[in-house]
């Protein structure tokens, strides 16, 4: 089973992008972020005549997040728990059943810049939050994962000029400090377990030529508790479609299980 994260940057922007990549990608689910679109606007006819069942969790203009699945969804949640005030679209979970019963958990973190600051706070009170949703899915002892935008730069190697990023939101020591305490629940970074050294990016901005300079981030992730990490082959990064037509700043990563 080959399951994507991909944060679109907007589905009205990429309505010609990204159905390019899923057929040339044929990912089995997909995690996307930023949607920006209500549950209503969003163009689920698009996927579904492509064979994917979606959900959506959206929000106008902003945020949002959904899950495309050629498997059957159940059990579908919105939002994390933690903070019943909480509007903000950026949380959806499902289990999906193929040879074992796997649960998908897709997010877009807070940015959480200007730091420090308020947006900074809400980013770390979301932290909290996931790492209490992270130990509930380590307790359960079952097959799950969690992927999305974290809007975090784990390591200097991770950024093609870690020194650029020292005071941002996204590379701050409480923010990796945050990132961290979830791993050392006993996920398993994905990507980390598969390939090391630097020069692995999924995000460029789309100012100052950082494409072309591969002046890039990662910040994309797969955390996957014990009994996925078991079952995992192989993720990637398509790094490629950052040059195609009308790209997202961001790019698809994916991991391929044995489900």
């Amino acid at each position: 089973m080959k399951i994507a994260t991909f944060n679109i940057n907007g589905i009205k922007a990429r309505i010609e992008a990204l159905p390019r990549w899923l057929d040339d990608a044929q990912p089995d689910i997909v995690l996307l972020q930023e949607i920006k679109s209500v549950d209503e606007n969003f163009p689920r006819e698009l996927f579904e005549d492509r064979g994917y069942n979606v959900e959506t969790h959206g929000q106008k203009s902003f945020n949002g997040v959904a899950i495309l699945s050629k498997f059957p969804l159940e059990d579908v949640t919105r939002g994390l728990p933690g903070d019943d005030e909480d509007e903000q679209a950026r949380w959806i979970e499902a289990t999906v059943v193929g040879k074992h019963s796997l649960r998908i958990c897709g997010l877009y973190l807070p940015n959480g810049n200007p730091a420090p600051g308020p947006k900074y706070d809400y980013k770390l009170a979301w932290m909290e939050r996931l790492y209490r949703r992270a130990q509930e899915l380590i307790a359960s002892e079952e097959p799950a994962l969690m992927a999305g935008d974290y809007n975090i730069i784990p390591q200097a190697e991770d950024a093609a000029r870690p020194e650029a990023w020292r005071e941002d939101a996204l590379f701050r020591p409480e923010s990796r400090a945050a990132f961290r305490k979830i791993l050392n629940l006993g996920f398993t970074e994905a990507f980390r377990a598969c390939t090391q050294g630097p020069g692995h990016y999924s995000f460029w901005d789309y100012q100052a030529g950082a494409w072309n300079r591969n002046d890039g981030i990662r910040i994309d992730h797969f955390l996957l508790t014990p009994q996925a990490a078991d079952l995992m082959r192989d993720c990637r990064i398509d790094s490629e479609i950052r040059g195609h037509e009308k790209p997202s700043d961001h790019v698809p990563v994916w991991v391929e299980l044995d489900l």
